[in-house]
This record gives C-alpha cells, structure tokens and sequence, in this order.
C-alpha cells in the first residue's frame, strides 16, 4: 500500500493533494485559485510551515493542513486564539478556584498574563522546542497555566493521568520528552522521584499545590517557579511566540492503552483551536459576549474530551471555569454543582450512572407519598420528551405540571437548575441512563469521536438530536463508512481536527491512516437518513466464535443490564470458542477513599433483592450459587436476552458473578471508565476456562 511521506513522490502528492484539499485563495479580483500547500505560504496573512504530508510522527514536524470547502477558515495558534479571546473577553472572569471556603476568580487578561509568566519559567527552566512538558495531577488553574504556558514557551503539552503508576508515568514522560514535569502534590511527586533517574530529558520538577516536604535540586514550589521567569524578556517569549505555526504539534494526548502500550497522539495548534470553536458550536455553547457560559471542571484534563471542553474551548468562547475539589468523584462533585450552578456540564457514562444511582437510592428513602409523585412526575416527563426531536418543542400541560412542581427541585438538588446543555462523552452511555435522565427533564447530548480527531467528531445537541444516535457530524468535517455489510461499517473521518500522527510510531499511523488520509475508527456503526450515526461496536472487540459466526458484544451486554438492574458490568465471551458466555458483577457500594469496590452491595441491589425474597446484603451472600433467589432471577433475564437473539450462536449459554465490581483502581476499567477486555481476559483466566470445561 503506498502512503505519502516525505521522503517519495513529491510531484505526484502535490498534485493530489491540491486536488484533495481544494484549498481556497482569493485573488485580488475576487477569483479563486488553488495554493500550493507543500510550500511556506501565507494563508490569509497566516504563516504555515512547510510541509509536504497529511502525517508526521516527529515532534518537530508540520503537516498539510485539511483547508476545503466547508471548513476554510483561517489556521490560528493557541496564542492567537487565546489573544483574541483576551481582546474580546479581557475584563470577564475566566477561572475560579475555591481557597479556605471562597471562590477566587481571575479575569481572562489575568489568566493570559499567568500562562505567559508560566511561559517565561518554562524558557529560563531550560524547555526546548518541541520537548514535553508533562502534567500530573487534579485540574486547577495551575494545570491551566501550565498547559498554556508550555505551548507558549515552544514546548509540546501532555497531561498524565493521576491514577498512573510511577512505570506508566515513566513511560509518557520519557515518550514525550519531558524536559519540566509538573505535579500536584506529595502523592505525584513521589511517583516522579522513583523514575527520575530514568528520565534523561528531565531537567525540572514543579509542584503546584503545597509545598515540597524535601529540598531536592531541581524541584520548585508553583510560587518559586513563577519566580523564575522574571529574568526573562517579554522579546524573548514573544519570539518563540511568533516563530509558531498552525500546522505544528502542541499537545500530546496519550491513549489510555487499552489495546497495547500508550499511543502519543500528537495534535497541532490547528486541530485544538479549529475544533474547540467548531464541535463546540455544534454543543451550542454561546461565546461571552452573548452570554457567559459556566462549567464546572473536574474530568481527567489528560483525556481529550475533557481537555477540549474545559480548557480551549473555554478560552474560545469565555466560559467561567470552576475548579471542582479533587475529591469531586468520592462524592463532594454535587456539593460544587450546587454552588456554581453550571449552564453546561459533561460526564462520561459512569458519572451520569452513579448520579443515576444515588437519585434512585435517594427516592427509595422518601415517603410513600413523595415516592408516588417523583415516580409520577418522572413517567410524565419521559413519555413528553420521548415524543419530541428538540427539547424546545410544545409539550402537554401535564408536563409543564410535573416539571414545575416536583423536577426542577430534584434537579436544583443536583446543582443543575440553571444548567442548559448535558453532555456525555467517552464511551458509550446505556439507553437505560438516557431514559432516566429524560425522566428528569435532562437532555443527554452524546458526543462521539477519540483523541485522533481531537475529540468529537459527531454531536447531538438542541438541534441534532434523536435516541440512540450520537448526533450527527460537526459542521466542517467529514465521514464515510468503509466495508459496508448489512448496512453496518467501519466509521472514517475526515476534517481539521484529524491528529497529525502517532508520537514516534509511523506502523501504528499507517495503520490509522488510510492512503487518502482518512482516519479509520476501528468502530462499526450505521447512518440513518438524515444523517444520524448508531454505534454498533468496535472491530477489536467483535467476536468471533468457532465456528465462524461474528458477535458484537456490546448490543448483548447492553441487553443484560437493561434486563437486570442488579447487574453493574457485564463481559461477553466467545472469541473462538464453541459458546458464548459471559461475566458478571453486581452493583456495590465504594470505599469513599479509595474509590474501590467492597463487599456491601448497593442500596439498590439490596432493594432488588428483598423484592425478590432474598436477604442478601453482601456479594458473598449470593456468588457460588448461594442465592437461588438472585441466581433464577439473572437466568431469567438471560433468557429474555437469548430469546431476542438473531442467531442461536449469539445466545448466552453459561455466565457466572464475580467476587468483586470492575474498578479503574482494579485494572478492569480504563482512566475514563471503559472496560478495558484485554485485561479482563488475563485476569480472569482461570474462572473464564471453567466455563468451558466439559
């Protein structure tokens, strides 16, 4: 398979590519005419780099830009962004964190003059060009300055996830570069001082939250790092500024391995500040000067999803960003949202199904009167909004009683009263979660994309929206099915936020990227009519049995949960194996510390129980077939599966509960709560194998 790459057939991709890209100059008669893009040109007074592909997997290089048609906008720098925002929204407060019990808030000119003193450190710190400035830790308007400041300064941003261990730690820091790596605090920076020895680039350490409990060479409190700048000219910062380009690397996002070693996606200034004005567009999210959005941060800023949305695009537009606490996940995220009282707010799945859970567990403590009208209340809103295509849409007087009367007071109890849009993002949200939220009132508005498009690539939202699609394309980009069977394909992309390349790993992006450029999903879906996009499952994961037959499992796992509320995570087995199977666990409480699941079973599962005659309270009080109440249950429920199966070979013939929850503490579940199958696998190897002993 030829690829373009820059070391062969120059003539014959300029062609192509001019005719790919269609890229649109104005001459001064108004005339258009194409521009050569593999040359250092001016595009609408902006410099781009020279380049002469459509991928990279070097730090330093440049890539052809996707300029067409429907999105031929003019390329910007994060710093350009961000100093177009400042000139718009300069007096407006862009950041807020909560010290000794009071919010503190900067102004957007404030912020942009942090993130250049971050800047300044940065160079006097010693940061090369294109070298990593990794981030380990809560969000925080450290974390903000940081990131900001990083680019500024020349270097590539990367954030590591919190949960990391010291060796993954090791890993990114070392893929990336790192010259600086800025922690959070004791906890982060003790991983860090385990592999520093491993880390050859490192020259830096910063810690932004406390102060370090030893005096190590090197390592800096946030106040002495932003000391150091000082000696450095505002010309010097500047320069580096202006010797930026729209079509070069700023941010590394590193997969959260799944499948394999982490990947460093490597995104360019374009594909940040493109995408956080355009996908947020389509999440009709308003700039300040209309009206200010408010959200509250708290998603790993490591991740994509939460990174575009808290971060560009909220210099983008001038959103106000509370910093939640960061044991906002353990249970204090509410206690913010009541507070701040967001216009947005995003979750991924599992946020949105533990908010889920606690409201359910809150209602089964009211009295039976209140239970009666919530209930009521609940069944009125989802039969109104299952009949509508827009939230705006007229819906009956009943509603109008219900919503006003009992659902906004449940939902100001959540922190959501003045909350307009709810987006979900990350993995894939269960239909059971989507219908409970409408029963609230609450539109869920599911985004679809990965980190290799920057994130979203499909959003639903106020004007895109319909059960169980993720929305439609965002305006400017592009998709096509690939391998179409049965209407079902592999989802391609194609736009401006598509990733310049794998971090070092030209196999992993050939195998990403087809010939003609389009990113290839590795995810199966279909497209209705009017342009809704249905995810069916992801190639990797299909299953294929022995006797040939094709299993997506995640329609079947879906199907089991929405059966049996008793069931927290189900995995469906097969690959090569006469039978399906499937692994089971069931909803438990968290420790509040460790976030690891224990032995007590939830308030629901227990109240599922009881319903059933069963006492139970612990797992150990139903596994090993101890509950024969809660057993025939389950099997009762797979047998409703089974009988909605399109073949014998898709049915599920054994199935057995484990002894413990999926937990990312536990290994089974990545940084952003999906399942992570590979693992699971080796973990459970030995239970899997009795299932299919004769």
């Amino acid at each position: 398979m030829e690829f373009p790459d820059e070391k062969k057939g120059d003539d014959q991709l300029e062609n192509s590519v001019q005719e790919l890209m269609a890229n649109v100059q104005t001459d001064s008669e108004g005339h258009a005419s194409v521009g050569k893009q593999n040359k250092e040109e001016e595009l609408a007074g902006t410099p781009l780099a020279q380049a002469h592909s459509l991928w990279t997997t070097d730090a330093k290089g440049s890539v052809i830009l996707r300029i067409e048609e429907g999105c031929p906008e003019e390329p910007v720098t994060v710093h350009q962004m961000f100093k177009a925002s400042v000139e718009k929204y300069g007096n407006m407060y862009a950041l807020a964190s909560k010290k000794n019990d009071k919010w503190e808030k900067i102004t957007f000119l404030e912020y942009y003059q942090l993130c250049r003193r971050a800047a300044k450190s940065f160079i006097k710190l010693g940061l090369k060009r294109f070298h990593g400035v990794a981030i380990l830790g809560f969000n925080s308007a450290e974390w903000f300055f940081s990131a900001v400041g990083a680019i500024m300064a020349g270097g590539t941003m990367t954030g590591i996830y919190a949960t990391n261990s010291p060796e993954a730690c090791q890993y990114v820091a070392s893929d990336s570069k790192a010259n600086i790596i800025v922690v959070e605090n004791q906890k982060q920076l003790d991983k860090i001082l385990q592999i520093r020895d491993s880390l050859p680039h490192l020259k830096a350490i910063v810690q932004y939250s406390g102060y370090p409990m030893q005096k190590i060479s090197n390592l800096y409190s946030w106040e002495e790092f932003m000391e150091l700048g000082l000696e450095v000219s505002e010309k010097e910062l500047d320069d580096i500024i202006a010797s930026q380009r729209a079509n070069q690397c700023c941010v590394l996002i590193y997969t959260s391995g799944t499948t394999g070693k982490p990947k460093g996606v490597m995104l360019s200034h374009d594909n940040i500040t493109w995408t956080a004005n355009h996908a947020s567009r389509a999440g009709d999210l308003q700039p300040a000067d209309t009206k200010q959005e408010s959200l509250v941060s708290y998603l790993p800023l490591s991740h994509i999803a939460a990174q575009i949305y808290d971060l560009w695009a909220g210099i983008q537009w001038g959103e106000l960003v509370y910093f939640a606490q960061p044991d906002a996940l353990k249970g204090s995220l509410i206690t913010t949202l009541r507070e701040v009282c967001p216009t947005s707010h995003m979750g991924v799945p599992r946020v949105w199904e533990k908010m889920m859970e606690k409201i359910k567990q809150a209602i089964s403590e009211c009295g039976y009167v209140k239970k009666k009208l919530v209930t009521w209340a609940m069944s009125v809103s989802l039969e109104a909004n299952q009949t509508c295509t827009q939230k705006e849409d007229e819906k009956p007087f009943l509603f109008t009683i219900a919503d006003s009367l009992v659902l906004q007071r449940l939902r100001a109890e959540l922190g959501l009263s003045c909350c307009q849009k709810f987006f979900s993002g990350a993995a894939p949200i269960s239909s059971e979660t989507v219908q409970f939220f409408l029963g609230l009132n609450i539109w869920l508005y599911e985004a679809y994309g990965m980190s290799e498009s920057t994130g979203p690539h499909f959003m639903s939202g106020p004007k895109a929206y319909k059960l169980p699609s993720c929305g439609k394309v965002v305006p400017g980009c592009r998709y096509k099915m690939s391998n179409i069977d049965s209407e079902k394909g592999e989802i391609c992309f194609w736009g401006r936020n598509i990733f310049m390349g794998y971090l070092n790993m030209e196999d992993k992006t050939r195998e990403a990227l087809d010939e003609d450029g389009w990113l290839h999903s590795g995810d199966l879906g279909k497209i209705d009519e009017e342009g809704f996009l249905y995810i069916t499952g992801r190639i990797k994961e299909l299953i294929i049995t022995a006797g040939g037959e094709n299993v997506p499992p995640l329609p079947i796992e879906e199907a089991v949960k929405k059966e049996l509320p008793i069931i927290s995570n189900a995995m469906l087995i097969g690959d090569k194996r006469k039978f399906l199977s499937m692994l089971l666990t069931l909803k438990c409480c968290s420790n509040t510390e460790t976030m690891e699941p224990t032995e007590e079973l939830s308030m629901e599962a227990v109240e599922l129980c009881q319903q059933l005659g069963s006492q139970a309270t612990k797992v150990s009080d139903i596994i090993g077939g101890k509950d024969k109440d809660v057993y025939r249950t389950i099997q009762e429920g797979i047998n409703r599966v089974n009988a909605a199966a399109t073949s014998n070979a898709q049915r599920i013939q054994k199935w057995t509960i484990l002894r413990k929850d999926f937990s990312v503490s536990g290994g089974e579940l990545g940084p952003t709560m999906k399942l992570r199958r590979p693992v699971v696998l080796e973990m459970y190897h030995e239970v899997i194998e009795s299932l299919y002993q004769e």
